[in-house]
Parts: structure tokens; C-alpha cells; sequence
């Protein structure tokens, strides 16, 4: 899966902010705390749920099954906006 190219992001004050491009259905900003930004900078090439995951445990000291939730809540939210290309 990947982030689609019509979803853009841009780093602000220690925020990072997203926005639809183009012909994205989706009209406004998305602001990502820290764990949900680094989701989305593992989006921005081709990866796979398990690839994040193995990287966010590797950054973050927290329960795997803690930070599987997370990353499939983050998931879902980026699939309703209609941002990831699956």
C-alpha cells in the first residue's frame, strides 16, 4: 500500500500536515501527531501494515499489540479519506 500522489504532506512547527491535490475527493487538512506522521512518511514509498509496524517498534518502546492498533486505526482513517492506494 502507499499514500496516493494526491495527498501531499508538509511539516510545520514540529506538525505535519496533509492535503488533497488534483482530483482528490477529499477537501481539507489532516494534521498528524507524532505517531500518525510517521505512519504516513512509511506511506510514502510501497509498503506492507507489517513493514510499519516493525518500524514503529523499533523507534517506539510500547507493546507490539499496542502499536498494531495504532497503525490499523491510522490505516483506517487514511482508507476513509480515501488516501491510500491499497
Amino acid at each position: 500500500m502507499k499514500l496516493k500522489d494526491s495527498f501531499i504532506t508538509q511539516d510545520i512547527d514540529g506538525a505535519q500536515f496533509m492535503v488533497a491535490v488534483g482530483e482528490a475527493s477529499f477537501t481539507g487538512i489532516v494534521k498528524s501527531n507524532k505517531t500518525a506522521a510517521f505512519i504516513v512518511d512509511c506511506l510514502k514509498t510501497e509498503t506492507a501494515k507489517e513493514q510499519i509496524v516493525d518500524a514503529m517498534c523499533r523507534k517506539y518502546d510500547a507493546p507490539r499489540e499496542r502499536i498494531e492498533a495504532d497503525v490499523e486505526g491510522v490505516l483506517n482513517k487514511l482508507r476513509g479519506i480515501g488516501a491510500l492506494d491499497e
